[in-house]
């Protein structure tokens, strides 16, 4: 019997598709034969997600989880929406949401995680589930956020079952307020991030490389007035402001009321708490994002989120 290596093992899983421990396990039933432990693996339908991983996957869930100080967000994609509402496919992003809380944010940690009454890891789980279901899928990212003193708010819109969507936000406030009112003020927080998108907290925390094409652009525009350049690095500055006012969360109008800054919304909040309150940070994950979906595209999520918030549902 030919010696079962992690090479060995490694390399019937690029070519398979399987999970670790099965493709372990197919190795140890054929003696180390590696094309008769590729057949085995075909009889029990474990390297049929080979043939799968070529597929776009742009479709499945966004899955959120908070507990008190803590909160995590996972995107898990399949090739079509009808996935989606299949209850084994919701149980497994589920439960990576939950897991997820314990990777900090590392993906190929997530993955490596035990998940729970299998015997297999997060990767091999859904490796089993695409054999299961049939379609490509992919576990794609995952993010976290904690905060030391206060909540994590967090919203889910389009949602399918409790904590299973379209865009999932996570947002931490650090405060020393009662939680019950932090709660709902991490809650709202977190549908004005799902409906605006802001890219940062304050100016201050924009990219840098972001900025610089912007500012570029903004001067190319202003050039073309025919203005010295002294009036047109005027023009860019106020331009600047601007785009602050779209990108930055601080800057931005609260669409709960549509009428106040959200930096003016967290010295109100602060005086109402007893307080100072801050946001410490935020992750929002639109579903597909980045994604090649073809001519439609992702929708318009925005303004469905921005209804949603003025009306205070959930």
């Amino acid at each position: 019997m030919a010696e079962i290596t992690a090479a060995l093992v490694k390399e019937l899983r690029e070519t398979t598709g399987a999970g670790m421990m099965d493709c372990k396990k197919a190795l140890v039933e054929t003696s180390g034969d590696l094309d008769g432990a590729v057949d085995w693996l075909r009889k029990k339908g474990l390297a049929a997600a080979a043939k799968k991983a070529g597929r776009v996957a742009s479709e499945g869930l966004i899955g959120v989880t908070a507990q008190g100080n803590q909160g995590a967000l996972v995107e898990v994609n399949s090739e079509t929406d009808f996935v989606a509402r299949n209850d084994k496919f919701q149980a497994f992003v589920s439960e990576t949401a939950k897991l997820a809380l314990h990777a900090g944010g590392d993906l190929e940690a997530l993955k490596t995680l035990a998940y729970p009454g299998t015997g297999r890891t997060v990767e091999e789980e859904l490796t089993q589930l695409i054999s299961v279901i049939g379609e490509n899928l992919n576990l794609r990212r995952t993010a976290a956020i904690s905060v030391e003193a206060g909540i994590v708010g967090a919203y889910v819109h389009g949602q399918v079952v409790p904590g299973l969507g379209k865009i999932g936000v996570l947002v931490g406030l650090n405060s020393g307020g009662e939680a019950g009112a932090l709660a709902a003020l991490g809650k709202q927080f977190a549908m004005h991030i799902a409906a605006a998108a802001p890219q940062a907290i304050d100016s201050g925390d924009v990219d840098s490389s972001a900025l610089e094409r912007e500012r570029n652009v903004l001067a190319d525009q202003a050039r073309a007035s025919g203005k010295p350049e002294e009036i047109i690095e005027k023009m860019v500055e106020g331009r600047l402001r601007k785009y602050y006012e779209e990108v930055c969360l601080l800057e931005q109008t609260f669409v709960i009321d549509g009428e106040t800054k959200i930096r003016k919304v967290l010295e109100q909040s602060g005086k109402d708490l007893g307080g100072p309150v801050s946001v410490t940070g935020f992750h929002r994950f639109l579903l597909g994002e980045g994604v090649d979906r073809g001519p439609e595209g992702p929708g318009d999520f925005a303004t469905e989120v921005a209804a949603a918030a003025q009306l205070g549902q959930s």
